[in-house]
C-alpha cells in the first residue's frame, strides 16, 4: 500500500507509526475489530464504489464546467489522479485484507449511479432478509390482558 510521505509528516505521528508495517499493522487490526463487532451481533457489509478513470474524468470535467459544482473540485484531485495505479493496489490490498465472510466487502462498478445503488440497495436487503425477523409472539395470558385494556380504554369518556 502506498502513503505520501508528505502526508504523513503532516500528521506528527510518534516515529513507531510510521514504519514500513504500518499498514499491514492498521489492517490486521481493521480485521480484528470487525470481527469482534460480529462476535458482539453486529453486521458488517462494506461497500467499495469502482468510479473507472474515465468516469472520474467525465466527473471532474463536470465539477470544472458548472459554477455550482466548482467547490466539489479540488486542485489535489488531478495531481492524485497520476498515482491511480498505485490506489487501485492500494485499494485491493486492503480490501482482500479486509474480507471476510463476517465483514464482507461488495465491490460494486460505480460508472452509472443508479446502477450502483440498485446493487448497494439489494445487497442491504438481503442482509436483512438473512436475519429472519418477525413480531414477537403474543400468548394467550397476554391477549387476555390486551382484551381487557381494550374494554377500559373503550368504556373512557
Amino acid at each position: 500500500m502506498r502513503v505520501h510521505e508528505e502526508i504523513l509528516m503532516k500528521q506528527n505521528l510518534p516515529q513507531p507509526l510510521t514504519g514500513k508495517r504500518i499498514w499491514d499493522e492498521r489492517l490486521a487490526d481493521i480485521a480484528n475489530f470487525e470481527s469482534y463487532l460480529t462476535r458482539q451481533g453486529i453486521i458488517i457489509l462494506k461497500f467499495f464504489l469502482q468510479v473507472s478513470r474515465k468516469e472520474q474524468k467525465k466527473r471532474f470535467m463536470k465539477r470544472l464546467d458548472t459554477p455550482e459544482k466548482n467547490w466539489k473540485f479540488s486542485v489535489s484531485d488531478v495531481h492524485e489522479r497520476k498515482f491511480w495505479d498505485d490506489y487501485m493496489s492500494a485499494y485491493e490490498k486492503a480490501i482482500r485484507a479486509t474480507a471476510s465472510k463476517h465483514a464482507p466487502w461488495f465491490v460494486v462498478p460505480a460508472d452509472n449511479k443508479w446502477f450502483t445503488r440498485l446493487v448497494v440497495a439489494a445487497a442491504i436487503v438481503e442482509a436483512v432478509e438473512e436475519l429472519d425477523l418477525t413480531y414477537p409472539k403474543v400468548d394467550a395470558k397476554k391477549k387476555k390482558e390486551l382484551a381487557t385494556m381494550r374494554t377500559a380504554l373503550a368504556r373512557e369518556r
